[in-house]
């Protein structure tokens, strides 16, 4: 498998020393920045309409008139504390959802106001270059009439829903921004499993490298393997519960219809939870099975050793009884002396490979 693996340590960590000190409900971004200055996408629709903008400042924002019944904001990019604090006052939103979605080491969980919900869940992709799964937040606001998405970077997961949006035509249940928020969080989970398939296409190749043989060193890569896959399950843990508890939220809320259909997302994500699970128990008989080839070789080395000492162990013993300073020695005054010993090693070594290769003949055609 010829792919680079890079440091663990390479990988960026979120700093909370500039968070220190600040009161509750500050907002203070925390991780990488993903872009260079945020992007707001609008879709404002009915059951007749439907415009979409793109604001690249928070001021292209402020002159557009609202003219449909349901409103989609989503915003890239989120280290802008401006953007965020308007967004803020114009929907509403209490100080601590904004330093949630500011801060982007957020786990998955599921806050209730009275006039809104607020998720906050992550996302992966899987770079098979890199064998490195990389991991943004998303946060979505459920309103009576409005959606509001925040993500660190374009990542082209919500399009396919966006084109849906485009194309709804008569489908009014999916116009609703209940429907849409079901469908947000679809795609996501949906991700999941993209992801997971990538990291076990990768897994099974590396098993095969070990099992034939053909992989020098595959400590590393188990040791990535083993980070990404631990790394993909505590992220999406959480989200059992979060999905548990829009499935208890009132109707006026989400309608049953919506929290059946999130019922289905609940049992996908149980569906990648267990597949990770056996993605982990693959990584751990990895490296058993490296381990066992390395003790293969090493007692093969060993064995192969142990024959070459043995064979010549009886010409070791006879030049150290010939070696010995004494002045009376046998053979030393005949002219064939050396040619005795030499012989007698000689024969000494071929009857020990011969009984060295009748014991392995016997072994064989006895058990």
């Amino acid at each position: 498998m010829s792919k680079r693996n890079p440091k663990r340590g390479s990988k960026s960590r979120t700093s909370y020393t500039k968070k220190a000190g600040h009161p509750p409900g500050s907002i203070v971004h925390l991780g990488e920045i993903k872009v260079e200055t945020p992007d707001i996408t609008l879709f404002d629709y009915d059951e007749q309409t439907l415009t979409e903008a793109t604001f690249h400042t928070i001021e292209e924002s402020r002159a557009y008139p609202r003219t449909a019944k349901y409103l989609w904001l989503n915003v890239h990019g989120l280290h802008e504390t401006v953007v965020m604090e308007e967004i803020g006052q114009r929907f509403g939103l209490h100080p601590l959802v904004l330093e949630d979605i500011a801060n982007t080491q957020q786990r998955p969980k599921l806050n209730e106001y009275e006039d809104y919900s607020f998720v906050t869940l992550r996302t992966f992709r899987y770079d098979p270059a890199t064998l490195e799964a990389a991991s943004d937040q998303i946060s979505l606001i459920l309103g009576q009439n409005f959606i509001l998405s925040f993500q660190e970077r374009p990542s082209g997961l919500f399009e396919p829903i966006r084109n849906r949006l485009r194309h709804v035509g008569k489908n009014h249940r999916f116009m609703k921004p209940e429907a849409l928020f079901h469908a947000l969080i679809d795609a996501v989970v949906d991700q999941y499993f993209v992801v997971a398939e990538a990291l076990t296409n990768d897994i099974e190749q590396l098993e095969e490298q070990i099992l034939a043989g053909n992989i020098r060193r595959p400590t590393e890569q188990i040791n990535q393997f083993r980070h990404e896959v631990l790394g993909i399950r505590r992220s999406i843990w959480p989200l059992r519960e979060v999905l548990a508890g829009l499935q208890r939220l009132p109707t006026s809320r989400l309608s049953s219809e919506t929290q059946l259909y999130f019922r289905d997302v609940y049992d996908h994500t149980i569906h990648v939870i267990e597949h990770l699970d056996s993605l982990r128990d693959v990584i751990g008989s990895l490296f058993e099975i490296h381990q066992a080839n390395l003790n293969n070789r090493m007692n093969a080395e060993i064995r192969m050793l142990t024959v070459v000492t043995t064979v010549f162990a009886p010409a070791t013993v006879l030049t150290g009884f010939f070696g010995m300073n004494f002045q009376h020695m046998p053979w030393l005054e005949q002219n064939w002396g050396w040619q005795a010993v030499f012989i007698m090693m000689i024969g000494f070594g071929a009857l020990l490979i011969t009984a060295l290769f009748w014991r392995r003949w016997w072994v064989r055609e006895n058990l």
